[in-house]
């Protein structure tokens, strides 16, 4: 093995060595002097901690708002539906023979939807009221037999009386004591029969009767008619078209008047109250008033909110069935701050509320709840009668931290 490439590579790895892990001492060296005996640059000192009361007051906003006693309305989103809505449909089979009407049009209770063709129906009727006359006749048949029956045993049983007492005296044979009685039997066997008769032919009359009902029950369902003045929201049936049991006549819907439909919360269902005015805002810009007439007992089991209905009159039918609607329900005043809506913010834990400026001059975070929403403003609850609220520089500052307040006009 040559010794000199060997030697020339630990030299190149002593080079590299001193060139990365030994520079300064390596540049000291190169320079003629001791990396030790070079002075070291001074290490920074840590800045010393300004105390709390020498910092600067941030500059905030403030509006002096006194709370002022509103009208609290409890407010939903909801949406029009129909007083009424209905699928009229055939209760029996049969080809319609009426002219279908369109919809759109305007029906009133009792007019005629769907006319179905009667077939065979009027010749049922009438042999089921021949039926019921011919058990009719038989009645008086049945009676007077009845009757008869009962003259015979009421001789018969005269005979056996009179043949008894003659038995006793000895004037007559036992055999004809026997035969008297035997008479009677035969006589209260007889009645029995008659009686069953009798009733087989009242039996027979409300058999006739009920059939006589189910054939006239059968032409009336031929006629389908409208159940209450409303709209078609579809075509009646087609001429022609064969209807069976459960198959659609027309689809009728009333809108006077009409319902808004809306859905409370918890929170918030102590505040409504039925026969309560409220206000509707259409998604057409148009605003609705009625009152309250209905409020749900029983929450929604998904949502946990309770169903609540408005009245309100439409008569000429503007309102349609199924538009969006903002509700605004009247409920009990309630003291409120009105306060711009930049002025609202939230704590670290999430809290929804505004940043108040107390005495010395020290921020205080108050939780709200919004009352109302306005164009030029928020209506906030949860304040105390008179409160200073920071309205610009409220994101800048935390609860404990003094402040420079500027202060607004008082809000009137």
């Amino acid at each position: 093995m040559r010794p000199i490439p060997f030697l020339t590579a630990l030299l190149v790895a002593a080079l590299l060595f001193l060139a990365v892990f030994k520079r300064d001492d390596l540049l000291a060296f190169a320079q003629g002097t001791a990396a030790t005996e070079a002075p070291s640059p001074a290490a920074p000192q840590p800045a010393e901690p300004i105390p709390a009361e020498t910092r600067p007051a941030i500059r905030v906003v403030v509006l002096r708002s006194i709370a002022r006693t509103i009208d609290s309305a409890v407010v939903l989103r909801g949406e029009t539906r129909a007083a009424r809505q209905v699928e009229v449909k055939a209760e029996t089979t049969g080809a319609v023979i009426s002219e279908p009407r369109r919809k759109g049009n305007f029906v009133a209770a009792g007019d005629l939807l769907c006319k179905l063709d009667p077939g065979t129906r009027a010749a049922n009727l009438a042999e089921a009221r021949a039926a019921l006359t011919e058990a009719r006749a038989h009645v008086p048949e049945a009676e007077a037999k009845l009757a008869e029956a009962q003259a015979v045993l009421a001789e018969a049983q005269i005979n056996h009386t009179a043949a008894k007492q003659l038995s006793e005296g000895g004037y007559t044979a036992q055999t004809t004591l026997l035969a008297r009685a035997a008479a009677v039997r035969a006589a209260e066997a007889a009645i029995a029969s008659a009686e069953a008769g009798l009733e087989a032919s009242q039996a027979g009359i409300e058999a006739a009767q009920a059939a006589v009902a189910a054939a006239e029950r059968e032409i009336a369902l031929l006629t389908i008619t409208a159940p209450f003045d409303g709209l078609l929201e579809s075509d009646a049936a087609e001429l022609g078209s064969l209807m069976q049991a459960g198959s659609l006549c027309a689809e009728v819907i009333q809108l006077d008047p009409i319902k808004v439909v809306g859905y409370v919360p918890e929170t918030e269902v102590t505040r409504v109250a039925l026969g309560a005015q409220a206000q509707a805002d259409l998604a057409t810009g148009e605003t609705v008033t009625g009152q309250v007439t209905f409020l749900s007992r029983s929450a929604d089991p998904t949502t946990r909110t309770f169903e609540v209905e408005i009245t309100v009159p439409n008569p000429d039918l503007a309102i349609r069935d199924g538009q969006t609607a903002s509700i605004a329900i009247a409920a009990q005043g309630a003291l409120a701050h009105k306060l711009p809506q930049s002025a609202l913010t939230l704590n670290n834990e999430g809290q929804l509320g505004v940043r108040v400026v107390e005495p010395g001059d020290i921020v205080g975070f108050r939780p709200v709840r919004v009352l109302r929403d306005e164009a030029d403003g928020l209506w906030v609850g949860g304040l105390p009668d008179a409160a200073d609220v920071i309205v610009v520089g409220q994101d800048f500052v935390t609860a404990g931290v003094t402040v420079l307040p500027t202060y607004r006009e008082i809000t009137r």
